[in-house]
């Protein structure tokens, strides 16, 4: 029998200490959330291991929990203080939502996929407002944010997410190739968008965000 108390404090303790999370709210949200309730049922046991979790094969769709250290310092980027609107993009189960939540964020979790939203409707209870529609779209109607979350790898600037932020909000997520993607900050000042990578990183790709195939000869 798993001792998933004690597991959550060895991924707190072992991948997030390790890996430069020195946010105390941050790292107790983290000891706190359970994250076994949020992967498919039967693989709860794997549930804290240090490897992004692909989630949405069951559901022909490239959904992830990404690797705790991965998500944490991704998290930790975003500033997330109480009372903050927060948008937690391809979203799956509601991990992500669920620990925005904890840090006191009013959290929107956006699925596209309709098995997905309703796992996370159930999963994520009253913690977060569940919306369905196109990743790539945002939620224009929840707009704007203090901050935006992506649950996954893209490959161009999604400069509609970036239009739904406050201004000094920022978007976090996994950008470029597969091979030489980097977690990357994007911060709003006015009508412009800073962005800097912090670093290296992969996701499984999502659609709505993939570069247009060029022409083959």
């Amino acid at each position: 029998m798993i001792d998933y108390a004690q597991a959550r404090r060895m991924m707190v303790d072992c991948q997030l200490r390790t890996f430069d999370v020195n946010d105390i709210a941050v790292l107790d949200a983290f000891d706190d959330v359970p994250r076994e309730s949020f992967v498919p049922k039967g693989r709860e046991p794997f549930a804290y291991i240090d490897q992004t979790l692909h989630i949405g094969e069951a559901h022909g769709a490239t959904r992830c929990m990404p690797a705790p250290m991965v998500l944490a310092r991704m998290i930790q980027a975003l500033k997330i203080r109480p009372g903050v609107t927060a948008l937690d993009v391809a979203t799956g189960y509601g991990y992500a939502a669920a620990v925005l939540a904890h840090l006191g964020a009013d959290v929107t979790a956006l699925e596209s996929v309709p098995d997905l939203a309703a796992e996370a409707r159930a999963r994520l209870g009253t913690a977060a407002r569940v919306v369905e529609g196109p990743i790539d779209s945002g939620a224009p109607k929840q707009a704007l944010f203090d901050a935006i979350l992506i649950n996954g790898r893209i490959e161009v600037r999604p400069q509609a997410l970036l239009d739904q932020l406050k201004d000094d909000g920022r978007l976090v997520c996994v950008m470029g190739p597969h091979r030489n993607a980097k977690v990357t900050l994007f911060v709003r000042a006015g009508d412009a968008f800073g962005a800097r990578p912090l670093f290296d990183a992969s996701l499984p790709g999502l659609d709505g965000f993939q570069e247009a195939a060029g022409f083959a000869f």
